[in-house]
């Protein structure tokens, strides 16, 4: 069998959240069992690991969107590196540039991508038994595959279309309609939704099924999903969820060559002290203070909002009785506001931007990762930092309730119910006083890391998903 799938994302060609480390690892995992052959297609970004590679250039064509005509070359990762084969599509002017994402024409990127795919594959006579498609950045491609004349040789091909973020969702005006491959016009409906073209309603109503990255999050959609509830509930037939899991040969606190210690169950204690106190003594906090962490986007959903109250109120009310540490970007707003406790508070460490390295750091450091997420379709983090004895104190939502079960359940992690300071904050303070219980800190710090979270489990359940 196989498959290919297309993303915007792949770990460790481009990166900005979480959907890069789930299609960087999941194709990886699908390979290991046998018969399949999992491939990705994703767009040629200006990014290192490009020139870092050698590639050969296995198509060059051409497409039309609208009145332009656009060159489309399709270049091989020659080594398959990755573990699967890693297909890049360059389109000079759309799909060449720095980033993934944040240019004005992101409609006619994203647009460009998906139609030189299916030119490239129709072209070439190459039919895989599924394209897998991921988020709203690839989800044109059902209905392009059934309704657009261009692609008849793909029509039977399956579709499987994941939602990593129904936060997002492509909408657009139907002028674009002009830019896309010619289509059966009587069936503009599977495209539209209240009077824009919505890819990730038009994914859901054309794949032939369509997955969540956790069973919390799907339940979620039902009742809260920037107002396509109706449609996913229609559709509920043909969805599933199923829980995204980590890479455990990157994510490995064993063998993790960016940690300045590494260490196993056996050892772990004593090992993440080490790493704690050298990463306080860099960033001027005090090692005998439990370490609470963040790491992610500035963004609403994130919960990223309250962190400047949760900073000055944690330390105040407790002392200064803690350290808190920030990893981080985005709402500027956010940062400025972060930037002024960074000179106010001793027990404060902030640093902006995305840094894997320091990520990887933080996890075998801190003793508390705080996820106050309004939205977490799956989340990875709570993951990687259970895998390296670090304590989850999550918001009850989404892929966290799938994931995270609270100490006075049986769990290993804490739990809160609101996404406001007060419980934050609550929360907190059951963590410091876990924290000064020597003997309950160590064994919280065994059952995370012993937590299978591997993909094995949920690649295997992708795989009956594309059978049936």
């Amino acid at each position: 069998m196989t498959i290919y799938h297309l993303s915007t994302e792949c770990y460790p060609v481009a990166k900005v959240g979480g959907l890069a480390d789930v299609v960087g690892a999941l194709p990886k995992y699908q390979n290991k069992i046998k018969g399949i052959d999992a491939k990705v297609v994703m767009p040629w970004y200006n990014k290192s690991f490009i020139y870092d590679h050698e590639f050969d250039v296995v198509f060059d064509g051409f497409i039309h969107q609208g009145p332009n005509m656009l060159q489309v070359q399709v270049m091989k990762e020659k080594t398959d590196a990755l573990g699967f084969e890693l297909y890049m599509v360059k389109i000079p002017g759309l799909l060449d540039r720095d980033n993934p994402y944040g240019y004005q024409d992101e409609s006619f990127q994203f647009l460009a991508f998906q139609h030189g795919v299916l030119h490239w594959l129709s072209a070439m006579k190459i039919k895989p038994d599924v394209l897998h498609c991921h988020d709203y950045h690839t989800g044109l491609v059902p209905f392009m595959i059934k309704y657009c004349p261009e692609f008849a040789f793909l029509k039977d091909v399956k579709t499987i279309g994941t939602i990593h973020n129904g936060e997002y969702q492509g909408m657009m005006s139907w002028e674009m309609s002009n830019y896309m491959p010619a289509f059966d016009s009587y069936k503009w409906g599977l495209l539209d939704w209240k009077g824009y073209i919505n890819p990730l309603a038009s994914m859901i109503k054309c794949a032939n099924a369509f997955t969540t990255v956790s069973e919390g999050y799907l339940e979620e959609l039902f009742v809260s999903f920037r107002g396509l509830e109706s449609l996913v509930r229609d559709e509920f037939g043909k969805a599933y969820g199923i829980i995204n899991g980590i890479d455990t040969e990157v994510w490995n606190p064993e063998t993790d060559p960016m940690l300045d210690f590494n260490f196993s169950v056996k050892n772990a204690v004593a090992q993440k002290k080490k790493n704690k106190d050298k990463l306080c003594k860099e960033y001027g906090l005090k090692p005998e203070l439990p370490l609470f962490a963040f790491i992610g986007r500035f963004a609403m959903e994130k919960g990223a909002d309250l962190l400047p109250d949760v900073v000055w109120r944690s330390i105040k009310q407790s002392y200064g009785a803690l350290n808190i540490m920030i990893l981080g970007s985005g709402n500027t707003y956010i940062e400025n506001k972060l930037k002024e406790y960074e000179y106010t508070y001793t027990n404060f460490a902030l640093d902006l931007g995305y840094k894997e390295h320091l990520s990887h750091k933080i996890y075998a450091s801190a003793d508390f990762l705080l996820m106050p997420s309004r939205v977490e379709p799956c989340g990875l983090n709570q993951m990687y930092s259970m895998r390296y004895g670090t304590v989850p104190v999550v918001r009850y939502t989404g892929g966290l309730r799938d994931t995270v079960e609270d100490i006075s359940t049986g769990g290993a992690g804490l739990n809160f119910t609101y996404s406001g300071v007060d419980d934050i904050l609550h929360a907190m303070n059951r963590a410091v006083a876990i924290y000064n219980q020597k003997g309950v800190m160590e064994d919280l710090i065994h059952a995370n890391m012993n937590f299978d979270f591997a993909w094995e489990k949920s690649a295997e359940k992708y795989i009956a998903l594309y059978k049936n």
